[in-house]
């Protein structure tokens, strides 16, 4: 992507005198040549050499190498996810998260493939202060690569696994800002579809950031319904699971199995397999504890005074402190992800897989710079589905309706095929994760 600037270059009488001398290329007479005659030009001068990258100043080429692999932060069958500085152009010095896929894993699969672009598309098109932000997207010959904002407060996968529960004003925090997200994301007639404790990560202030977008569906507008079978299975409603069809109320759904699972320890239907679990969600009731207070029942059943004390205006402008704000040393401090995967050598393979050019076609379009990185060049310019561990409270096994990806990975989904998604499922212990290929 390339920045247009539009120069208008006049004299004080205007631009178009009569009788001012046109010149050629030929007329010019090089620096060497005036001196070679005895001459020597007047005044302050600066040689310049030009050539394309002196006279096009628009954005940098953005590529690998641009990036410094500081630290793994997890891994897919389909790519990896690295914690990345950048060294040269824009923003250098920044941190960011860098998460890169195979092409060749991702064509091997219409709907893989359709999940990717899905996912790098909502990526570039939705802004809102509780989803992640792009900042680049671009591709080799057999790699796709999004840049993405490092958050560096981990999952809250993470923190809940840690705590075993939540308080009820913790939970209520957390579950406002989701709301907030969701409801953006709906607005847009995008459903979600895959919301659980992996895939929501925290800032550096202990805010929410919705990750993973790659099981998202676009156009689902009022009225329309879609038919796709899947999420993961202990989150899904009954509609996903009984293919009715289904809308953004199944998003709702989600957040409610959510809620359970922040207030008990796990998520409200869970069974020793996939079967027995779905007809848990399809026919069981809903068991609540006696310890959880009237408000949070209410809420759970879908009454909503569980929100009263909220301002929204102030949670949605980040006025509102988050209960956990995660103890960092620096930019680059990776502590609240598992030592599993920051401790290995980052590693970015050769792309030596050629694909062909129609396999290639799949892609096209897929380089980006946000609008707020072509803001600061501007201002610059001048001629100058796995298996959940338990948590300490209760056995909570989860069965993630994912794509395929390598024996032994970690379930990260990668626009919905299985690769990372960025700081996602950095739990090593989730790496015995079963799947199918239903989606």
């Amino acid at each position: 992507m390339a920045a247009v600037f539009d120069l208008d270059l006049e004299t004080e009488e205007g631009s178009e005198g009569e009788g001012e001398p046109e010149f050629s290329p030929a007329d010019v007479c090089p620096l060497a040549e005036l001196r070679a005659a005895g001459l020597e030009p007047v005044g302050h001068y600066e040689e310049v050499e030009l050539t394309e990258t002196s006279v096009n100043l628009g954005p940098e080429r953005i590529g690998p190498h641009c990036f410094e692999l500081l630290r793994v932060l997890g891994k897919g069958g389909y790519g990896k996810v690295f914690q990345v500085r950048k060294v040269q152009g824009t923003n250098s010095g920044k941190i960011y998260a860098m998460k890169v896929l195979r092409k060749a894993k991702i064509v091997r699969n219409a709907k893989d493939t359709a999940h990717t672009r899905a996912e790098r598309n909502i990526l570039e098109s939705v802004k809102h202060p509780f989803i992640v932000e792009l900042a680049y997207a671009f591709q080799t010959g057999g790699k796709l690569y999004l840049i993405l904002e490092c958050l560096s407060g981990g999952e809250l996968f993470t923190h809940l696994e840690r705590e075993g529960i939540f308080l009820e004003d913790t939970a209520c925090f957390y579950l406002a800002e989701i709301t907030l997200a969701l409801g953006h994301l709906h607005s847009q007639g995008i459903i979600y579809r895959d919301l659980k404790p992996e895939n929501i990560m925290l800032n550096s202030q202990g805010h929410i950031k919705l990750t993973d977008f790659g099981l998202c569906k676009e156009s689902i507008h009022e009225g329309a319904v879609t038919h796709t079978f899947c999420g993961t299975i202990e989150y899904m409603a009954p509609e996903i699971l009984v293919r009715s069809g289904h809308n953004r109320a199944v998003d709702w759904w989600s957040l409610g199995a959510l809620m359970y699972d922040m207030l008990t320890g796990s998520p409200p239907f869970t069974a020793e397999n996939r079967k027995k679990t779905m007809d848990k969600i399809i026919k069981g009731k809903l068991a609540l504890p006696p310890y959880l207070t009237p408000d949070a029942r209410d809420l759970v059943k879908k009454r909503h005074p569980f929100f009263r004390h909220i301002n929204w205006d102030d949670l949605l402008a980040r006025r509102v402190d988050p209960p956990f704000r995660p103890c960092l040393q620096s930019e680059e401090d990776v502590s609240q992800f598992d030592t599993h995967f920051t401790r290995q050598t980052p590693v970015d393979s050769p792309d030596d897989t050629a694909l062909s050019e129609s396999a290639n076609q799949a892609f096209l379009g897929f380089t980006y710079v946000a609008p707020s990185v072509l803001d600061s060049i501007k201002e610059g310019f001048s001629f100058q589905p796995k298996l959940r561990s338990p948590r300490r409270l209760n056995s909570s096994p989860r069965t993630p309706i994912r794509y395929p990806r390598a024996e032994g990975s970690v379930e990260l989904g990668a626009g919905g095929s299985g690769g990372p998604s960025f700081g996602s499922a950095v739990n090593p212990r989730a790496a015995s994760a079963e799947s199918l290929n239903q989606c």
